[in-house]
């Protein structure tokens, strides 16, 4: 049968198209569409996120404040400050909220001590520096390097006082329970947790530039004849050297977790009960 469309005629509808089709467009979200009068329209398609999408993305997105403890914002050495005061009486600190049970936990003015207890609150003590002090000097754990001739040493200055005693007649006694119990629990737990370590090497040094100093005044004033040991004299300045391991404590502390500066926060309780035992001697 012949066609009935002539073969020029057909091939010129295909070398010579009527309509050209544009590219496809990048977006995919746009398609072209004839319009009621026939002629080529775009038209762009709007994705829209369902209202109840869109209220959950909002709610998870929302950051929730964190919580801020007392202190935080002036550095962890704050936040130390903070949990010791509140282990005071009001006569200790003003921040103090500790109820008075124990001798030393009375007014200093009204305190009774003697030559022999006194004594033996020297030699406890020097135990527990000796022991912090060779602690910082094995280090180990690397931030204990950190702390190595602060300023703050004791052992040294207890004993050229423990040695002025004996020039006065007075045995020295052997280190009793407190001082021992105190300086083996320093040691178990610098082996095995630094966050609570550091607690109790802030709370021992830092205490005795401050409580540690008046108690000494008051001692010598009763039965030293106000003679000033050495324990309570610092070769520099002394606010300059607490300054300086302040900024060291909070250098550390800012690669602990918040978990682990709360668990050193936690260890100030202990800190103030093996050092209140040893104070206590002083009345003995």
């Amino acid at each position: 049968m012949a066609s009935l469309t002539p073969i020029s005629h057909s091939r010129s509808y295909f070398t010579k198209p009527h309509l050209q089709i544009p590219p496809p467009l990048a977006n995919p979200g746009s398609s072209f569409s004839l319009t009621k009068s026939g002629r080529l329209g775009f038209r762009r398609r709007v994705n829209k996120m369902p209202l109840k999408m869109a209220v959950v993305v909002s709610a998870t997105t929302a950051e929730t404040p964190r919580k801020r403890y007392p202190g935080e914002s002036k550095g962890f050495v704050e936040e130390m400050r903070f949990v010791a005061m509140k282990l005071h009486t009001k006569d200790q600190a003003k921040e103090g909220e500790k109820v008075v049970k124990e001798p030393e936990e009375r007014p200093v003015a009204k305190w009774a001590p003697t030559i022999d207890g006194y004594l033996r609150f020297l030699v406890d003590s020097k135990l527990v520096y000796d022991t912090l002090e060779g602690i910082v000097q094995e280090a180990a754990f690397p931030s204990y390097a950190e702390f190595r001739n602060t300023g703050l040493e004791r052992s040294e200055k207890l004993a050229k006082d423990l040695e002025w005693f004996k020039e006065q007649g007075h045995t020295i006694p052997e280190p009793s329970s407190p001082g021992v119990n105190y300086a083996e629990y320093l040691k178990e737990l610098s082996e095995k947790d630094p966050q609570a370590f550091l607690c109790h090497f802030y709370n021992v040094y830092f205490a005795h530039t401050a409580g540690g100093r008046m108690i000494g005044k008051k001692v010598a004033e009763k039965i030293l004849d106000n003679k000033e040991l050495e324990f309570y004299k610092w070769d520099g300045d002394l606010s300059q050297l607490l300054q300086n391991v302040r900024e060291k404590l909070n250098k550390v502390a800012e690669g602990w977790t918040r978990e682990e500066k709360n668990h050193c926060l936690e260890e100030t309780e202990k800190s103030f009960k093996h050092s209140g035992e040893i104070l206590r001697l002083i009345f003995s």
